[in-house]
């Protein structure tokens, strides 16, 4: 299947604007693309206890999983300023999909194309536990 980059970041852009983030006023979106061609969609949720923020990506993961899916392909993750995935959300990614292409993108579409095993090198992941 075609990755339409340029509307998975858009839409992730998009979903950013849907945040809550009234402590660090820094909005995320994600947009996560399953094997079966469906668009996940996750902001940020910021909590006045820090720890129990959740990010964007883990929320659209988590949505998707919700919804039946475990299979990715991609994911665009708009900042404002073009800000990585943190280690969690790296973590996570993983878990699901090591080879999915993570587009990461600053709020004006500027983006640049890794994986999530590049992020992550040498990842804890299911094959530890078998």
């Amino acid at each position: 299947m075609q990755i339409d980059r340029d509307a998975l970041i858009d839409l992730a852009g998009k979903v950013r604007e849907k945040a809550y983030a009234p402590y660090s006023d820094y909005r995320v979106g994600a947009a996560l693309l399953g094997v079966s061609g469906r668009i996940h969609t996750g902001c940020n949720v910021e909590n006045a206890v820090y720890s129990e923020t959740i990010c964007a990506e883990r929320a659209a993961v988590a949505k998707a999983v919700s919804e039946g899916e475990r299979d990715f392909q991609a994911i665009a993750v708009v900042t404002q300023d073009g800000g990585s995935p943190c280690g969690a959300c790296r973590q996570v990614l993983n878990e699901f999909s090591p080879d999915m292409i993570v587009l990461i993108a600053d709020r004006t579409g500027k983006f640049r194309e890794t994986t999530a095993s590049a992020l992550l090198p040498d990842h804890f992941g299911p094959h530890n536990l078998r």
